[in-house]
């Protein structure tokens, strides 16, 4: 499934992350710039793309700006995310 538009979640503060979400044909491509991209950055990757596969999106282009948001956090922007963008 794919979206039916672009959208974004999230924001820029300390302890969240900030999320576009655009639709495409190209399967999943996700862009990170963090704060803790060197301790953490495949780990949060891996886990935009599970919560993803979770609800059925397999091809979206994410750009996602971090500022060390916690794993529930992430999970719960990327629904929010998916839910605005169907």
């Amino acid at each position: 499934m794919t979206l039916k538009k672009a959208t974004k979640c999230g924001t820029l503060e300390s302890n969240d992350i900030f999320l576009i979400l655009t639709p495409t044909n190209d399967g999943i491509e996700i862009d990170l710039e963090s704060t803790v991209q060197k301790q953490f950055g495949e780990h949060i990757k891996e886990l935009i793309k599970s919560k993803l596969l979770e609800l059925g999106i397999d091809s979206v282009h994410v750009q996602a700006q971090d500022k060390g948001a916690l794993d529930y956090t992430i999970r719960a922007r990327v629904e929010a995310a998916v839910i605005r963008g169907l």
